[in-house]
């Protein structure tokens, strides 16, 4: 499950014309340096989400792993490594074999077992059960499931929640009265809407209208943020083979590295998945479904101003390694802007005024967690800022 939920944001992107030039008029000037997902692929040259029309184009992360070990065993444990699985191989249900929950007089229920997960949906007369296929998301917050029917892609509507334990309705999807037992069970789902779901959760999508299962690579590894790695590997593999080791150099053109943006784009990098400022405004989306979309809230913070690489996304978070979640961490990152003391002043080069209130868990105030009842889950928002007491969530 990814809580972005991206994919209505790019559509509504696609709508570029009058519309979005009105939409200029009433932004601040350091919205300008932003584009959204859309324009950012029609641009050459790689960026997450676009679509190589080549499974032979992609290596995998164990042939990056024979130059890169360190890394790739790293990334590994990430939740990012996990984003989407098949049913047989995630941890969550095999650690929950038996979930369910009840609405009204329909009861959801996911039975798993070694040789597979079933999905039942009951209203007391009549049942309904089919085995689930696809996982997406490593259950630490949700966790949601695709299965497949007559050729057919459904999304079931029932949703494992970290903070749960449990079963609830998949976000965006209860019903607390379906017409009937199929639509109480789950919702189709298009060919191209579970393209757009492998996109950002998977690596190596070939295809715009369908998805080969059989030659992703399930979860977000190398190839996902640096594009297909084959001519890259075969440039070193030429050089190893006429001079025995490759140079520091050998095919680093063949291969993109994020680390090389500007602190804008870089933004709008993470945001091809998680929804970048100009996503979140063409969809006109507002209020707490924004927190699911840390560019924007981040971009729209007084901190960000015309965009600083000491607080683009992997300022803070290393897409490497598994995300730090102790508030005292993030206190150097906070203080490569901001004077460590009010005696300090501001300068150029930190123009952030001390805190008057502490010294340490800098985020824990700033940045508060806030709650999404779809979720049931805080998310951190973004949105870096004095919190007044009892404030309304900020649109």
């Amino acid at each position: 499950m990814n809580p972005v939920h991206p994919f209505r944001l790019l559509l509504a992107s696609r709508f570029l014309g009058a519309s979005f030039l009105l939409l200029f008029a009433g932004l601040p000037w350091r919205a300008f340096a932003q584009l959204s997902t859309v324009e950012h692929l029609a641009r050459p040259g790689f960026w997450p989400t676009q679509v190589n029309h080549s499974s032979a184009d992609f290596v995998g992360q164990t042939v990056c792993a024979k130059c890169h070990a360190d890394i790739a065993v790293a990334q590994k444990s990430t939740p990012m490594a996990h984003t989407v699985s098949r049913v047989a191989e995630t941890e969550t249900l095999r650690l929950h074999p038996q979930l369910n929950f009840r609405q009204g007089h329909f009861k959801y229920e996911i039975a798993s077992s070694a040789v597979g997960s079933t999905y039942t949906v009951t209203d007391g007369t009549r049942s309904l059960s089919v085995p689930l296929v696809w996982a997406f998301g490593d259950g630490q917050v949700g966790q949601s499931y695709l299965y497949l029917l007559n050729g057919s892609w459904y999304e079931a509507r029932a949703t494992f929640f970290g903070t749960l334990g449990n079963l609830h309705f998949t976000p965006g999807r209860a019903l607390i009265s379906p017409h009937d037992l199929d639509e109480a069970m789950s919702r189709p789902v298009s060919k191209p809407d579970v393209v757009r779901c492998f996109k950002c959760h998977a690596t190596g999508v070939t295809s715009e209208y369908s998805v080969d299962t059989k030659t992703l690579f399930p979860g977000i590894s190398c190839e996902a943020c640096h594009g297909p790695g084959g001519q890259h590997v075969a440039a070193i593999e030429a050089q190893i083979l006429q001079t025995g080791a490759p140079s520091d150099d050998t095919g680093r053109h063949l291969v993109f590295n994020p680390r090389e943006l500007d602190a804008a784009d870089s933004v709008d990098f993470c945001g091809a998945c998680h929804s970048t400022s100009w996503d979140v405004r063409l969809s006109r989306s507002t209020g707490i479904a924004t927190l699911l979309s840390p560019p924007y809230r981040l971009q729209k913070s007084k901190c960000w101003a015309k965009g600083d690489s000491r607080l683009a996304c992997i300022a803070c978070h290393d897409p490497h390694a598994t995300r730090e979640r102790r508030s005292e961490a993030y206190d150097t990152k906070c203080l490569a802007c901001h004077a460590s003391a009010a005696s300090s002043g501001s300068t150029a080069d930190h123009p952030g005024r001390a805190c008057t209130v502490a010294k340490t868990k800098c985020v824990s105030c700033h940045m508060p967690k806030v709650e999404n009842p779809d979720f049931h889950y805080a998310f951190t928002d973004h949105d870096i800022r004095i919190v007044p007491p009892d404030e309304a969530f900020p649109p």
